[in-house]
């Protein structure tokens, strides 16, 4: 007999039941068949899987070895069978795109132009990490993603994963409001020398090093005095706690001041990863004009961005 799938599931349904005969409802046999099939499941093995007494059904030895490899195989079966169905009938209301993003231009932007062109129905989750993000691409538990990189860390992919590259911009200081550095357009990061710093308490997109890396060459490192996900890092802000690092597309936030670095030290790329062989790659150019549109709506948005923009090219920013 060669064994298959099938045979490993009935030995997986045995040993959950208890029992064979709670075990063949279970499976929709009849008890006699189901006893056939684990006899010819057995002389496969070469061993007794199961003790059968008063007490119902009990594992042997073989047959704890037998299950914990059946469990393994099982469920990555299972989900071989969900995923081919997904890709081999495409999306629908009840299948939909899953999306995740790091919190930013792309996230919510994106979101809304693909449910407006109507390229399928959408699920969103957002995640701080855009490892993590790209960790789930890759496990196919997501098929499209946003990530956030700092352009001298950027995610290792692997490589069935493909990268769409939708924007570089400056990184851009966050001050409270009514900062006396707030009256400049541009700062040198030695005039945040003295300055209490709020970042994030992931470390894994690179900002801490290359803020760190930036501000060598003035002598000195950021002072961390907070941690904080994005909605707490700007309570902190606007409350005069702290200052912080953001995209220069970040939205206004009232209690903020968003202001340029000289010399632009601090790059950020905004990315899309899909994986090559998943249903995003036949709608990737519709799906990457999207995310443009959304990334250049959020640039429209953002006074200091567009003033930046006025005074420098983003052809800086590729150097």
């Amino acid at each position: 007999m060669e064994m298959d799938v099938r045979h490993l599931r009935t030995v997986d349904t045995i040993a959950t039941e208890g029992s064979l005969s709670k075990a063949a409802a279970t499976l929709g046999l009849s008890q006699p068949a189901l006893t056939t099939q684990l006899q010819r499941i057995e002389r496969h093995f070469g061993g007794q899987l199961f003790r059968r007494g008063r007490h119902g059904a009990v594992a042997t030895p073989l047959g704890e070895f037998v299950l914990a490899k059946a469990r393994l195989v099982l469920p990555a079966v299972d989900e071989l069978n969900r995923e081919a169905g997904r890709y081999a009938a495409g999306f629908s209301a009840a299948m939909p795109l899953r999306y995740g993003a790091v919190p930013g231009p792309l996230m919510a932007g994106l979101l809304q132009r693909l449910a407006s062109r109507s390229v399928t129905a959408v699920s969103m989750r957002t995640e701080p990490s855009s490892l993590v993000l790209a960790d789930l691409v890759a496990h196919r538990s997501l098929e499209l993603a946003a990530l956030l990189e700092y352009v001298d860390y950027p995610v290792g992919l692997a490589a069935d994963i493909e990268r769409r590259v939708i924007a570089v911009e400056p990184a851009f200081v966050l001050l409270p409001a009514d900062c006396p550095l707030a009256e400049r357009a541009e700062l040198e990061l030695s005039d945040l020398r003295d300055a209490s710093w709020v970042l994030p308490p992931l470390a894994d997109n690179g900002l801490r090093d290359t803020l760190d890396k930036a501000c060598a060459p003035s002598g000195f490192r950021p002072r961390l005095a907070h941690e904080a996900d994005a909605s707490g890092a700007r309570d902190l802000i606007a409350s005069g706690h702290a200052i912080g690092i953001g995209q220069a597309s970040f939205r206004a936030t009232p209690g903020i001041a968003v202001r340029a670095i000289v010399g632009s030290p601090l790059r950020v790329r905004h990315s899309l990863i899909w994986a090559t062989a998943g249903p995003i790659a036949a709608m990737a150019d519709q799906v990457v004009s999207a995310a443009t549109g959304a990334y250049d709506a959020a640039v429209r948005r953002s006074r200091p961005y567009r003033q930046w923009l006025s005074r420098h090219s983003r052809s800086e920013l590729a150097s």
